[in-house]
């Protein structure tokens, strides 16, 4: 058998064009299912508009490195249902069963007409798997660079970088959206306080440990690491800022309408200017603090909405 979905990346809000690629992966897998209407909110109420994570020098693996177990519940915190399976280092007797069970679900999900999302299908990041043929033991995928590719079935969760991580949507909670509103806000303060785990500077932490490369490094800072960085968060920022718009709480969308628009001026100013000059640098520090402030604030707010 064989079936194959036209799916694309349009449509999928990207403002720098770095936007966290299991996050974009969601969100178009989202929309190209019966509950398209959740496509833009699932960045936010699953926590990852408020996720960040960054290492002392900026290795983009940085922002995959968490428990890629929680992507259920997370999901299922935004009101979708999802099957997921997973195989991680240490779990190589695991590897034949946990591939079978990942390929069943994804034929399982492209034949309900909705993509799934799985890591690392060409290059090491997220993206989609659009199709199969049975005949040819082929998945095609979509990467994140808006590539189309096949897969043979036997290499899912063995390519570069060895795990396995497939979710799949398949279908919607009875849960409210003032449920859902109160408990992003549990997730994102959860995260953001440092609650979820991860080997490097995470959720407000991840401030400092931005600010103190582009203070002492500028070799760092020109990179395109540093680019990478403040694409893959700004993107996200403005996820937060639309969500809060749309859910009422005008306090919140309006600190995440400045820190989208502060994460978007030193991402322009990375991109534009010479990142190795003391005066480049402090322009993007001064940016970046300004954002702690308004997070922090933004922080006090929500756990005011969830006590």
């Amino acid at each position: 058998m064989k079936k194959q979905l036209n799916i694309t990346w349009d449509g999928i809000q990207d403002a720098t064009g770095y936007l966290f690629s299991f996050a974009k992966s969601l969100a178009c897998a989202v929309k190209n299912s019966p509950w398209s209407e959740y496509a833009e909110d699932i960045v936010a109420t699953s926590g990852f508009a408020f996720r960040m994570w960054v290492s002392s020098d900026l290795c983009p693996s940085a922002t995959s490195i968490w428990s890629f177990d929680c992507q259920k519940p997370w999901v299922g915190n935004g009101g979708l249902l999802c099957d997921y399976v997973g195989r991680y280092w240490g779990e190589d007797r695991l590897e034949k069963e946990k591939r079978f069970e990942a390929i069943r679900i994804i034929k399982e999900s492209i034949d309900r007409g909705i993509p799934a999302v799985s890591w690392d299908i060409s290059i090491p990041e997220w993206g989609l798997i659009t199709g199969y043929d049975d005949d040819s033991q082929m998945f095609a995928t979509l990467a994140i660079n808006a590539e189309k590719a096949e897969m043979p079935y036997e290499v899912l969760g063995k390519r570069e970088i060895p795990i396995l991580s497939v979710l799949t949507i398949t279908g919607i909670a009875d849960k409210s959206k003032e449920d859902i509103l109160r408990d992003t806000m549990k997730l994102a303060v959860n995260h953001l306080k440092g609650g979820e785990w991860c080997e490097n500077a995470k959720g407000l932490d991840a401030y400092p440990a931005l600010i103190r490369i582009f203070d002492e490094n500028p070799d760092i800072s020109a990179s395109w690491n540093a680019e990478y960085f403040l694409g893959t968060y700004g993107a996200l920022k403005e996820y937060a800022c639309r969500y809060f718009e749309k859910a009422g709480i005008s306090e919140l969308a309006r600190i995440y309408k400045d820190v989208f628009n502060t994460w978007m001026e030193a991402f322009r100013i990375k991109i534009s200017e010479d990142a190795t000059s003391p005066e480049v640098r402090a322009k993007i520090v001064s940016l970046l603090r300004s954002a702690y402030e308004d997070e922090e604030e933004a922080v006090r707010i929500m756990k005011s909405y969830v006590k």
